[in-house]
């Protein structure tokens, strides 16, 4: 069996983040969790797809992945056309791929439980069946693709996007599939003509009309599509409860210092006296948590600093994140990327209504009525900026000091405005002695 893991789509969704397959979660970049979970279930000969933008990055980490695993089989294919979506990742591979194999075609930005994988593969020993798609039982609407089965679970067709109350069953095609004949899945995909990028599913719903049978794989547990910026936030939250917890004999904790709850802080991490972690929270490699600094309800990278009287709550920090007097609520920062003293992040509304955050042309409902800052990499902030609810930084950006900023701010772009003080005479008596006015007191 040959497995595609697909990771070439650059989704300006995710803007400004720049490569979500590298996000680090608990100490390891989002590919190298999804690619544990397919070697741990048995999976062992994979074609990883990526794009020009990030195939050099995606060769490294395999190159590091394979010292590791020396009995696997990894290789890295360029999808040219990214425009093609999923159809063109599948035929990307195709010279890599013999006629008669069968082929397992994964997401990589589709985050399941392990369970997915197993009962992926107890259906897949069906063989009156020629492809299997996992089907997420959902409770409320999400806008993707249904899946319409019969009594059996055979597969009639795939409604995308039908519309709330409309939908033709509670599975929503998740890209976890199987099929038996990967030569047959590429002459269909050939056949099919879009100009959109949903060929892949439309070829998919020609096979079911010419009497190819498959049948839906139904899945109660976990599922997060990494679609939007926001999506981190769970994420984090996922790969950390299914971690062990522990506390590194190399990290250095002051006598002085209050943790508390679910916590994992790795080698070389530092803690000082009057710090206080507040669990569930990851700390990683050398980072540091200074004097009176706050970290409650968040995931770090390596080589933070999380300076005096810093609060970081219900956040997700890249690498290399300092910060000095700062606050930091549910929000998403990058990589490299330091706060002047007195810099805080909004998160919260006046009328504590859903936050809205700028997507393209759109306004996107979050769902969340709770969401800060969210920043590419290689950010500077002046002192005593402030960021309202759900505003966007790009990459490469420097935010100039004092600002109240309501907008988001594109990749490469230095923030400066005028400040202009007003100084007049001093018309006020001589004030009082503060040891006057103490004993007035």
């Amino acid at each position: 069996m040959k497995t595609l893991l697909l990771a070439a789509g650059r989704s300006q969704r995710m803007t400004p983040i720049e490569d979500k397959n590298f996000l680090s979660f608990c100490g390891k970049p989002l590919i190298q969790h999804q690619l544990e979970a397919l070697v741990e279930s048995g999976l062992n000969d994979i074609l990883i797809i990526g794009g020009k933008h990030n195939l050099k990055v995606l060769n490294e980490f395999a190159e590091q992945f394979l010292t590791k695993k020396k009995s696997l089989k990894l290789k890295v294919i360029e999808q040219e056309d990214l425009k093609a979506g999923m159809a063109g990742a599948v035929l990307a591979a195709e010279w890599a791929v013999s006629p008669q194999d069968s082929l397992f075609i994964v997401s990589g930005n589709d985050v399941v439980d392990k369970e997915a994988y197993r009962l992926m593969f107890a259906a897949s020993g069906n063989e009156s069946f020629s492809g299997f798609l996992l089907g997420k039982r959902v409770k409320s609407y999400f806008p993707g693709g249904y899946l319409k089965t019969d009594k059996r679970g055979e597969i009639k067709s795939i409604v995308e996007k039908p519309g709330a109350g409309k939908e033709p069953s509670d599975l929503v095609n998740l890209v976890l599939h199987f099929h038996r004949n990967a030569g047959e899945l590429h002459k269909y995909l050939k056949s099919i003509k879009s100009a959109r990028d949903d060929r892949y599913e439309k070829a998919l719903d020609q096979m079911i009309k010419d009497g190819v049978k498959m049948q839906v794989v139904a899945y109660d547990g976990y599922w997060q599509a990494i679609k939007y910026p926001w999506h981190v936030l769970e994420v984090a939250r996922h790969f950390f409860e299914i971690i062990p917890k522990r506390i590194s004999p190399f990290a250095k904790i002051d006598k002085k210092a209050n943790i508390t709850g679910d916590v994992v802080i790795e080698e070389g991490a530092k803690v000082l006296a009057g710090a206080t972690i507040v669990g569930p929270a990851y700390i990683g490699k050398n980072s540091v948590v200074a004097t009176n600094a706050l970290v409650r309800e968040s995931y770090m990278g390596e080589n933070c600093v999380i300076g005096f009287s810093t609060e970081v709550a219900r956040s997700w920090l890249g690498n290399e994140v300092w910060t000095h007097s700062n606050y930091i609520g549910d929000s998403v920062i990058g990589n490299n990327v330091s706060f002047g003293a007195g810099t805080i992040t909004g998160n919260l509304r006046f009328d504590e209504g859903n936050i809205n955050v700028a997507i393209g042309d759109e306004k996107i409902d979050s769902g969340t009525n709770k969401l800060g800052l969210i920043t590419g990499n290689n950010i500077r902030v002046g002192i005593n900026a402030s960021f309202m609810p759900g505003v966007k930084i790009g990459s490469n950006s420097l935010v100039g000091a004092g600002f109240v900023i309501n907008q988001d701010i594109p990749e490469g772009s230095y923030v400066v405005g005028e400040l202009k003080l007003k100084i007049v005479p001093n018309k006020n008596k001589a004030l009082p002695s503060r040891d006057a006015m103490r004993k007035k007191l």
